[in-house]
């Protein structure tokens, strides 16, 4: 890109920004047409995951859409505003999954207390579905769907979490919840 491309550039996003911070949504397409392959380029350069990257890209773009009006000419070009929004944003994304994982991976081995597999042995020992069902029927709704889908679904923490959109802690609370009253409905006896 030239000098004057470069410029009119500068300008042409300096107005959008303006058209933008005033609720103009034809605006805010406009802009977004401009950018938006090198937005998504940057951020998917540090997520390394195409969906991570989708998302991150659309809250850069609200991001946008609700501080336009806090763009100062005066500190830069609207470019180099926006790949430095998109960039922390990107980078922040980058911390959350690191200290997700982190506190996902110290609250299960915190919280591991073996319960888990003495209702799986202790319904295998038996032999008795009838009593694991009429037991399933003692805890809420919502304890239910987790351990269903978790142990009779096969499904993974986070993709029980995914399935029925709700945070990761939640979910892993109303199975470690819902298995405790199944431990107690069943009468396995447990240390913990």
């Amino acid at each position: 890109m030239t000098g004057v491309d470069r410029d009119t550039e500068n300008v042409t996003l300096t107005a959008l920004l303006a058209q933008i911070a005033n609720g103009e949504r034809d605006a805010f397409s406009d802009f977004y047409e401009r950018t938006s392959t090198r937005v998504y380029g940057m951020v998917l350069r540090v997520l390394r995951d195409p969906g991570y990257s989708e998302e991150t890209t659309q809250e850069v773009y609200l991001q946008v859409w609700n501080n336009a009006a806090k763009f100062d000419p005066k500190q830069g070009s609207p470019l180099s505003w926006l790949i430095t929004l998109a960039h922390r944003r990107a980078v922040d994304r980058v911390r959350s999954e690191q200290s997700g994982s982190e506190r996902e991976a110290a609250y299960g081995a915190s919280s591991w207390y073996g319960p888990f597999d003495a209702v799986s042995e202790e319904v295998t020992r038996r032999g008795d579905t009838s009593d694991v069902v009429d037991c399933l029927g003692t805890l809420t709704e919502v304890q239910q769907r987790t351990v269903v889908l978790a142990y009779y679904g096969g499904l993974t923490y986070r993709e029980v979490s995914e399935r029925l959109s709700v945070a990761l802690p939640t979910v892993k609370s109303r199975i470690r919840d819902g298995l405790i009253r199944l431990k107690q409905c069943l009468g396995v006896q447990f240390d913990g």
